[in-house]
């Protein structure tokens, strides 16, 4: 089993989840209007992808997970890294913060479709929401703990503080800024996803609504598949940009995969 290729392992589990779920329906003879055969299911997947019908739900929901997380991830570093420089700005916008993320996003999504209507706009906003108080977080709490020695060391020699942010507190803060990126992306689907219950014409979110209202199982779990494999190739895109960018750590890692093995 350790000869296997990575990929081998994920598909492995997966084939078993499969198998599992196909047993449980003969065994138990679960109806197929309460829970779909993994064999209707990739029927229903393998048809929407040839027709084009899922393909544009897809490209619907994709549009606004990447629109609201740039937009939220942005915000959140520009916001974390401006509180974590000033301790006057963060004791007057800190506080707020916290209460905008006490809030539950599903009772301000009613709000926000009022104040910018039904379209492309309101789902954008959603979405940035919802995933930007965990980078946020990550990128403030990432900058504090910078080295104070080292913080030291360099303003012995004159630093600037400008040189302080750049090349020592924003490396040290790159390990958690990518951690708070990695929860962002699934949050970024979730938002997306509660936007299209609430009001669209289009996306997987509205998709699963329609289809759960026709009691179209495959559909509905087809459409969850669809949501589940944006999600993992989110997480994968945001594992491998941080590996390009937080060069230093790629020794650390491959000796703590090594001795794992």
């Amino acid at each position: 089993m350790s000869r296997l290729p990575a990929f081998a392992y994920p598909l492995i589990s997966t084939l078993l989840l499969l198998l599992a779920w196909q047993l449980a329906i003969s065994l138990f003879g679960v109806p197929d209007y309460i829970l779909a055969s993994p064999r209707d299911v990739l029927l229903a997947l393998w048809q929407g992808v040839h027709q084009g019908d899922l393909l544009k739900h897809v490209w619907i929901t994709l549009g606004e997970v990447l629109g609201g997380f740039l937009c939220g991830s942005a915000l959140a570093l520009l916001l974390g890294a401006l509180l974590s420089e000033s301790t006057l700005f963060e004791r007057f916008c800190y506080p707020l913060l916290l209460a905008l993320q006490s809030a539950p996003k599903v009772a301000l999504a009613p709000l926000i479709l009022v104040w910018f209507g039904f379209e492309h706009t309101s789902k954008l906003i959603i979405v940035a929401l919802t995933c930007f108080f965990p980078l946020f977080v990550n990128t403030f709490s990432g900058i504090r703990r910078a080295d104070p020695d080292l913080l030291d060391a360099c303003r012995a020699f004159s630093a600037s503080r400008a040189y302080l942010f750049f090349h020592v507190k924003l490396p040290a803060a790159a390990g958690d800024i990518f951690a708070g990126l990695q929860i962002a992306v699934s949050l970024a689907l979730i938002g997306a996803v509660v936007a299209e219950f609430l009001a669209a014409q289009g996306g997987l979110g509205f998709l699963v609504q329609a289809a759960s209202v026709n009691m179209n199982m495959p559909l509905m779990f087809a459409a969850v598949l669809l949501l589940a494999l944006l999600g993992v190739a989110g997480s994968q895109l945001v594992r491998w940009l941080e590996r390009r960018v937080i060069f230093w750590t790629r020794g650390s890692h491959a000796t703590t995969d090594s001795g794992d093995r």
